[in-house]
């Protein structure tokens, strides 16, 4: 091959690069505003926190979505141009608001990392679940109670009761607990541990459709209890509460983690 041939053909070669260049420029942006470019990179990252934000909630984006966020993209380098030509970004106000906005992102990312180095385990959701059907207790109790102010109240509403008056019908006029009350007293199935202690201890000494003889006092006042049935605890399987288990031990690893951090650090300020 001559000489000349190869000077020729890297000529060419050199010619389509520079000619190619502009357009592969042109396509990591997705506009040009006052002679600068707007990197689709930015487009995208706006994207991805959106979809995330989305997910988050159970959410489903439009199909609009992605022309909205180039939409937003470009808007937001009009804008920042025109604040930066007027000074905006040399004012005090400015950059106390960027620092504040610096380290919410640089905490936001702290806590990010450390999930995702430190993930919940099977066996760490396992053992939670172990856990809570451990302090539910093998039964679940269905209950009515009627609550009020005074032992006397409680004292007469019993002896009426016993004199052959509903119980239903009495907690639907007397007792003093908004949630319960218009249902008769039904507090539904639950486990004793889902009771304060005075509650829970006095239901369970109850036999099947039984009242308690005498008002039972707790902090929120006192209670008359009937028993309505008991029943083998009822437990969802596993695999249907994982998700919640593993939010719930997430955020005990993250506030851990706020704790040791906040122990760790050297100030002189007294937190209250």
């Amino acid at each position: 091959m001559k000489p000349y041939t190869l000077a020729v053909r890297a000529s060419s070669i050199a010619l389509a690069a520079a000619l190619l260049a502009p357009a592969l420029a042109a396509a990591q942006n997705i506009a040009i505003v006052n002679g600068k470019p707007v990197p689709k990179a930015r487009a995208d990252a706006l994207l991805l926190q959106v979809t995330k934000q989305a997910q988050s909630q159970g959410q489903q984006l439009p199909p609009e979505t992605e022309r909205q966020v180039k939409d937003e993209v470009v808007l937001r380098e009009i804008f920042t141009q025109a604040a930066e030509k007027r000074g905006v970004a040399a004012t005090p106000e400015y950059k106390a608001q960027m620092e504040l906005a610096r380290q919410s992102i640089l905490i936001r990312e702290l806590f990010a990392d450390f999930q995702k180095k430190n993930p919940v385990t099977d066996a760490e959701v396992q053992a939670e679940y172990d856990k809570y059907k451990a302090q539910a207790g093998d039964k679940e109790y269905r209950v009515r109670h009627i609550l009020v102010e005074t032992e006397d109240e409680a004292k007469a509403l019993i002896a009426q009761i016993q004199g052959g008056a509903s119980f239903e019908e009495t907690a639907k006029k007397s007792s003093k607990d908004p949630g319960s009350a218009p249902n008769g007293g039904d507090l539904d199935w639950a486990a004793p541990g889902s009771f304060v202690p005075e509650f829970s201890n006095a239901m369970v000494k109850l036999e099947k459709g039984k009242m308690t003889e005498a008002p039972i006092k707790s902090q929120y006042g006192f209670h008359i209890l009937k028993l309505e049935d008991v029943r083998d605890a009822q437990f969802p399987p596993l695999a249907e509460v994982k998700p919640q288990i593993e939010q719930r031990l997430s955020q005990q690893k993250v506030g851990a983690f706020r704790d040791e951090l906040k122990s760790k650090a050297k100030t002189d300020y007294k937190f209250e």
